[in-house]
């Protein structure tokens, strides 16, 4: 009994780089929207308000998983939200068309932070509880608090008093770690929530400084 002759295999054809190209851009979209949606999102410092934990020119990341699994805001950690309305002035509208539109795209999928509507700020105060700020002592619900964060030559107040407030519920109270250099909470006292931030505005909590590389910082998941 003789065996059959062996069918030689043909080496498989690579498809040409132009196929090849679109392809693996479409995967990493994917891979960066899912991973924008679901993990971590990029954003860009642009203000020493947040100094000297957050400095200006940080890539910071904002850890997204948090907020599918049930995290909510406390007191002491540092989260990012959209500008709930009157906190920043209009936004310089600096290219042309062309390059805003790109600038946008990849903001929206993850590959450069978005735009310049989002802040970083420490929560102070969450929904239910009172806080009140004079001389430079801090309280919350009576209790004084301590801010071994904020900007040396910084104290709580700042030449700011104000409250007792009560925080709204489905809200918190936001400060910069630089008092005298943040417009927080306590500057927008007259707006609809009295300078509060809702939870639905807010992205998630900070969890790291991953550029430049020589001011890494790792938050964990709740902050400091």
């Amino acid at each position: 009994m003789t065996e059959g002759p062996t069918q030689e295999r043909r080496p498989r054809r690579r498809r040409p780089w132009y196929v090849e190209l679109p392809v693996m851009i479409a995967i990493g979209l994917v891979v960066a929207v899912l991973i924008k949606s679901c993990l971590f999102q990029m954003f860009s410092i642009p203000s020493g308000s947040m100094e000297n934990t957050l400095r200006v020119g940080d890539r910071v990341a904002v850890n997204k998983f948090a907020t599918l699994t049930g995290w909510k805001p406390a007191p002491g950690e540092p989260v990012v939200f959209k500008d709930p309305g009157g906190w920043l002035p209009p936004a310089p509208q600096g290219g042309n068309a062309f390059t805003r539109t790109v600038h946008s795209g990849l903001g929206a999928v993850g590959l450069l932070p978005p735009g310049d509507d989002y802040l970083v700020k420490r929560v102070i105060a969450t929904g239910g509880q009172t806080v009140d700020c004079h001389g430079s002592t801090l309280t919350v619900d009576g209790r004084t608090v301590t801010e071994p964060y904020l900007h040396p030559g910084d104290d709580s107040c700042s030449g700011i008093d104000f409250g007792p407030l009560s925080v709204p519920a489905g809200h918190v109270w936001v400060e910069g770690d630089h008092r005298s250099d943040s417009a927080g909470s306590r500057y927008h006292r007259d707006g609809p929530d009295g300078g509060a931030v809702p939870v639905a505005d807010l992205v998630g909590p900070a969890s790291a400084v991953v550029w430049p590389l020589n001011h890494f910082d790792w938050f964990g998941w709740t902050g400091r």
